[in-house]
């Protein structure tokens, strides 16, 4: 362990070290799986577990999920609900072609702490 950081609280340190907080982490896992499953680089069907949003309000991107209702508590740790989050991020990073392309925007975003990731979107 670095000697400085060992007084440190731990947001402080991941600052510090320009690290994720391992809730970040998780998020962005979730967002990668998703844009693996948008661009067909996995073998899960896509439309089984998202509606995309066909409303002509949305702002942003064009490839906008569509956030389901639910009357249970269950429902909204299912990763379908749980990675709304993907519809706060810009058609920049959406639309990029390559998965490391992806993966260095989200960074990006990250880095210039506009983003942040949220469960309700």
């Amino acid at each position: 362990m670095i000697p400085d950081l060992k007084q440190m609280v731990y947001n402080k340190r991941l600052k510090t070290l320009k690290l994720w907080s391992l809730d970040d982490r998780r998020k962005r896992a979730d967002l990668i799986e998703v844009y693996k499953m948008s661009r067909g680089l996995l073998s899960v069907d896509f439309s089984k577990f998202f509606t995309l949003d066909k409303s002509l309000c949305t702002r942003g991107h064009s490839r906008k999920l569509k956030k389901e209702r639910f009357s249970t508590d269950l429902r909204q740790h299912f990763f379908s609900e749980r990675i709304i989050t993907w519809n706060s991020l810009d058609d920049d990073t959406v639309s990029a072609n390559t998965l490391n392309c992806f993966k260095r925007r989200l960074l990006k975003w990250k880095d210039k702490d506009e983003f942040t990731f949220k469960h309700d979107v």
